[in-house]
């Protein structure tokens, strides 16, 4: 009999899609030498550091705000400080750290420009700093008593929910080393997304039983659409700040095993290629 020790496990996350949001951008709300901007709109809680979006004008004009870039828009990752001021970076892990150094350089408008700008779904993470977590499924019963025949064939199997808690060492990207710390998500994202107003509270997760090392072994793992429904802090006097995530799945999940996703086989079977985008399913046969 195999058993499977907690420290093979881990989670993954991926940032969810949503609808655009229209903000106008006036003269003046470009600084230059901060390599930073703003809206006229209140987006403070819409974006979150970190996120892939893009940014293009409503009108199909040339978008001027990147030196050097000479299109209606522009795709790349976001940097929010705490006055909702937006940075922009040609990566997440740049974007994360947020310094002005690794900033695009920008240019300033002389006229008013109305945009979008539309988060999008990017690749799994990892969740930095994990101590433990949980995940439950759970099968509500109904009362079939007074259905027909063919309404408790469709019921009486009950409703499958899921729901889970996540512990970790409260990190943001903020007070870590970038030497030291992973390029993943932090505690500080769930935070967040739980009192994240525009765009909601959800997200796609991966919550790995056991990964094998071994990109052709056999690992285990939810895969679930979740939503944030509270994050707590516990501090005390020298003792590490911790974080405790609780969410709830909606729609389908599913319990799977087989070839870790982050790796695609080839057709000859002598090599993996790695799987970018996320979104690709395979079904694995012997």
């Amino acid at each position: 009999m195999t058993v499977y020790l907690g420290d093979t496990g881990g989670i993954e996350l991926k940032r969810v899609s949503a609808q655009s949001v229209k903000a106008t951008l006036l003269d003046g709300d470009v600084s230059v030498i901060k390599r930073r901007f703003s809206f006229e709109e209140e987006v403070i809680g819409t974006f979150i550091s970190g996120d892939h979006v893009d940014i293009a004008t409503v009108d199909g004009s040339n978008l001027v705000l990147i030196d050097g870039h000479n299109f209606n828009d522009w795709r790349g990752f976001i940097y929010v400080d705490p006055l909702g001021s937006f940075r922009l970076y040609d990566s997440f892990e740049k974007s994360i750290a947020g310094s002005v150094s690794n900033a695009l350089q920008l240019v300033e408008s002389s006229s008013t420009q109305n945009l979008t700008m539309t988060t999008r779904g990017d690749t799994y993470r990892p969740l930095a700093s994990i101590t433990s977590y949980e995940f439950t499924t759970e099968r509500d019963t109904i009362n079939t008593t007074h259905l027909g025949s063919q309404f408790i064939q469709q019921y009486e199997a009950g409703l499958i929910g899921g729901q889970g808690e996540i512990n970790c060492f409260w990190t943001v990207p903020e007070l870590c080393n970038p030497d030291l710390c992973n390029h993943g998500e932090y505690a500080a994202y769930l935070a967040q997304l739980c009192i994240r107003l525009t765009q909601g509270a959800d997200f796609f997760g991966r919550f790995f039983v056991y990964r094998d090392e071994n990109p052709y072994g056999n690992s285990v793992w939810y895969e679930a659409d979740c939503i944030v429904t509270s994050a707590s802090l516990s501090i005390e006097p020298t003792q590490a700040i911790t974080s405790t995530i609780n969410f709830v799945t909606t729609g389908q999940f599913n319990l799977l095993t087989g070839m870790a996703p982050a790796f695609l086989l080839q057709e000859d079977g002598s090599s993996l290629i790695l799987q970018e985008d996320g979104e690709s399913r395979l079904i694995l046969g012997e």
